[in-house]
């Protein structure tokens, strides 16, 4: 087997060197970008498993690369970043990143993050069937998601979210429990990061938004009945 591919786009020598030893050990195969340009340039000629997206770069900044990459692909992205601020988070989430990870951190804690993301956007399930609620289908196989037969386009992390709450209709899952179950690790980072998917998936459903019900003080549920 191949091993799994990772850009990392980082203009800092230090960090950049840092991750990719640790992600070598890991067994990843990392290629590396020092600015926007030149990360730009990768993508369009090469596909990656998992992108690592620092924000400040120059030439073009992680926002900018971010909104490219989705217009074409869904590879899971995770920014790496020394912006904390809660409107910047929710930003990269808006954008279509599946995770935002702040300076300084554990190299250990990032590799742990990424082995979950690559895990889930590998994972493939034996059922072929595809799921149905209502007006909405899901091919588990291809991890398309259709809405009156029209195709909607998610993101990995939206994707995920909305799978795993179709699986599992009718129940209440506070958002510590979505993060650890969805994001598949003990998650650390703002609990808004459930509510910003939710936000965003329901944009997406349309006049089919009130499938995602809230339940005040206790979290999230699809609503399969009628």
């Amino acid at each position: 087997m191949s091993p799994l591919t990772i850009l990392l786009v980082e203009d800092e020598d230090k960090m950049r060197n840092v991750l990719k030893k640790y992600l070598e050990n890991e067994g990843y195969l990392v290629e590396e970008a020092v600015d926007g340009k030149k990360a730009l340039d990768i993508i369009i000629k090469k596909t990656f498993d998992l992108i690592m997206l620092d924000i400040m770069l120059p030439e073009s900044d992680g926002w900018t690369i971010c909104k490219e990459i989705r217009k074409s692909c869904q590879t899971p992205i995770i920014f790496l970043t020394a912006r904390s601020e809660e409107f910047d988070k929710l930003l990269g989430f808006e954008l279509g990143a599946d995770d935002y990870v702040t300076k300084p951190f554990s190299p250990k804690e990032l590799v742990a993050r990424v082995n979950a993301l690559i895990r889930r956007s590998q994972n493939n399930t034996l059922n072929t069937d595809y799921l149905i609620i209502k007006n909405l289908k899901i091919n588990p196989d291809s991890k398309q998601v259709f809405i009156n037969n029209t195709e909607i386009l998610l993101t990995p992390k939206e994707y995920d979210l909305l799978y795993f709450l179709v699986r599992n209709p009718n129940k209440v899952y506070s958002r510590e429990r979505l993060l650890n179950l969805v994001w598949d690790y003990d998650f650390l980072g703002d609990l808004r990061t459930v509510d910003t998917h939710i936000k965003q998936l329901r944009s997406k459903l349309g006049l089919y938004k009130n499938y995602l019900h809230t339940v005040w003080g206790s979290g999230y549920m699809l609503k399969a009945g009628d």
